[in-house]
């Protein structure tokens, strides 16, 4: 069974930047694609960003593509989610998932971690 946690999220202004980290406990993480997805109030999840297995490949969202920038240490089992140059429309619970952006709407994800953009 996986367990995820995140963390880093917060408040930032316009034009700013924050880091997302995301704990896995999970047999052989170094083999699993995973993917950062996110809700905001009264909207469905969106997918933002996926990393491969082996962290060499990475897909964005055309929202966030240039801004935001994922990376995995297979050692640690973490993902990491920069996001620079935050806009308000970035505001969202930010969550980590085990799979594609296929998985997203499932069960085995982590609860989230808020970010909020404002000035």
């Amino acid at each position: 069974q996986v367990q995820l946690m995140e963390s880093g999220g917060g408040l930032a202004q316009p034009g700013g930047s924050l880091r997302l980290s995301c704990a896995v406990s999970l047999y052989d993480f170094g083999s699993y694609t995973m993917t950062w997805a996110r809700q905001a109030p009264g909207k469905e999840i969106e997918w933002v960003s996926t990393i491969s297995a082996d962290g060499h490949s990475a897909w964005y969202a055309p929202t966030v593509r240039g801004r935001f920038t994922v990376s995995r240490d297979n050692a640690k089992n973490t993902i990491d989610l920069q996001m620079n140059d935050l806009q308000p429309e970035d505001t969202a619970l930010y969550v980590c998932v085990r799979g594609s952006r296929l998985n997203i709407r499932g069960d085995e994800r982590g609860p989230g971690t808020q970010v909020t953009v404002s000035s």
